[in-house]
């Protein structure tokens, strides 16, 4: 073969080598990526069959006055909630109202959450009156269960009993005018001049402050604010089907399942201006009852047992001054003093009444250490009931002294000024058993005697002592003054 026909051959055999090797390669590479694609998507099935489920919902159960206790428990629990990713928190609403400064602070933690709240005025038959009408419209979402109500959140500092016009017609709070002029008032046309305005200028900064707060809340979360501003204004309430037809609410609710699918998708606002789209049907909740720090804040922001602790606590105090080393009385005492000073911290107090209480309490123990037959007692138990009636500078439903109480403190302190009295009385009346005084009437014994003077025996010592001239040794004689260190004695028996 020439050259040529060499290359030729020698190329040809290269090629029946090297083609089965290149499809063989071909093929593993493409079984390969085959086989990775299958274990990517076994990976991924079994991921999404073990992700960890949904966090629950978060359910609270506000039922009473709005207290301290009340906001504490809101505020730790949102920040538990907040821990947990939890998707939503349920505050399950009943209440009369309560304190102006209570409701603010759960305000503020619910427009701060990291966690979008409904507020839920449940079970039927519950309302959300006064200052729970501003906490529907702060929450994320609002909904009430059938035959509940919402509303009357004119401030309650300006809702005493109503005033009558001279026909005895009564006339409606918080403006008391007259019946004509409420008529007037409240027709569609009636002129800006004519409708209700405040008596003071007090009461029109209280509700105004109101309205504007009101309001805000209102066109934060897109609910209707005109009846927000009427429900301060005029004290007006409404049905769960009303306030739904109104817009105050979004949805009506008649039990908790219902409320997630309700309001599962809707798009919240959230703090900082982000929106959040709820995903809520179908979970799971899980209901935080209130625990032993809510149940003790409870009792002891009682207005009632914050003032029985503070005097349980000053006399317990005082009698263990009295009586050193007893031990129980002060520590009994130290410990219901420091829980009565908490619980007035918590609580909006008026600085007259505590001034008053202390007061009384300073003119009590003043009777014990220096009796005055009742003059002090008297005037310290009056000084106690005065500030018992004005301690609490609020008028909201549950934080005011009951009557009970107050008579209670009365008849204390009346009865502790009647025993020191009496004592002081009894003490007067007594004969001096001690001293000097003691000395006089006593009974003495002459050891010996000349000339009118000589020594007696009395009371376990031997007295120099002047008398009668006359005076036999072992003969009893009767002492009857003191001259320095001499007595004068006479003849017969001791004074009884």
């Amino acid at each position: 073969m020439n050259p040529k026909e060499l290359r030729t051959v020698a190329r040809t055999s290269s090629q029946a080598v090297t083609a089965p090797r290149g499809r063989f390669t071909l093929r593993f590479v493409r079984r390969a990526i085959f086989g990775l694609a299958m274990l990517v998507g076994a990976v991924g099935l079994a991921a999404q069959d073990t992700a960890p489920p949904a966090e629950p919902v978060v359910v609270l159960t506000a039922q009473g006055a709005v207290s301290p206790a009340l906001s504490d428990y809101i505020r730790r629990n949102l920040n538990s909630a907040a821990e947990r990713g939890s998707p939503l928190l349920v505050l399950k609403l009943d209440t009369p109202g309560g304190l102006d400064s209570s409701m603010r602070e759960i305000i503020q933690a619910i427009l701060a959450s990291p966690v979008p709240v409904a507020t839920w005025v449940a079970p039927q038959g519950a309302r959300a009156a006064s200052a729970g009408a501003f906490i529907a419209y702060a929450s994320h979402v609002a909904a009430m269960a059938p035959a509940t109500n919402l509303g009357a959140a004119t401030p309650v500092a300006l809702t005493g009993p109503p005033a009558s016009d001279d026909d005895g017609q009564r006339m409606p709070w918080p403006f008391g005018q007259s019946q004509a002029e409420d008529e007037a008032a409240e027709s569609e046309d009636a002129p800006a001049a004519t409708q209700r305005q405040p008596r003071n200028a007090m009461e029109a900064k209280v509700v105004n402050d109101a309205v504007a707060y009101i309001r805000g809340l209102a066109e934060l979360r897109g609910r209707n604010a005109d009846w927000a501003e009427a429900a301060v204004r005029e004290g007006v309430s409404l049905s769960a089907s009303a306030a739904a037809a109104e817009g105050v609410i979004d949805f009506i609710a008649s039990d908790l399942a219902s409320l997630l699918a309700q309001a599962d998708g809707r798009s919240v606002v959230m703090d900082g201006g982000d929106e959040f789209t709820l995903a809520t049907a179908g979970l799971d909740h899980v209901v935080i009852t209130p625990d032993w720090r809510t149940a003790v804040l409870s009792v002891i922001t009682n207005p009632n047992v914050a003032l029985i602790l503070m005097l349980v606590g000053v006399y317990g105090v005082i009698l263990e001054f009295l009586n050193p080393g007893v031990l129980l009385p002060g520590t009994i005492g130290g410990i219901s003093l420091l829980l009565g000073l908490y619980a007035l911290a918590l609580l909006p107090i008026s600085y007259a009444g505590v001034g008053l209480i202390l007061l009384g309490l300073a003119l009590v123990v003043a009777e014990a250490f220096a009796p005055s037959f009742g003059i002090l007692g008297i005037g310290g138990t009056v000084a106690l009931v005065l500030g018992a009636l004005i301690l609490i500078d609020t008028d909201a439903p549950g934080f005011a002294v009951s009557v009970p109480v107050i008579a209670g403190v009365a008849v204390s302190g009346a009865a502790l000024t009647l025993i020191v009295a009496r004592l002081a009385a009894k003490s007067f009346r007594a004969r001096v058993v001690s001293g000097v005084e003691d000395m006089i009437g006593a009974a003495a014994k002459v050891t010996h005697w000349r000339q009118g003077e000589g020594h007696v025996w009395v009371h376990g010592e031997s007295w120099r002592a002047r008398g009668p001239e006359t005076l036999g040794a072992g003969e009893m004689v009767r002492v009857i003054k003191i001259d320095g260190l001499v007595l004068h004695v006479e003849r017969g028996s001791p004074a009884s």
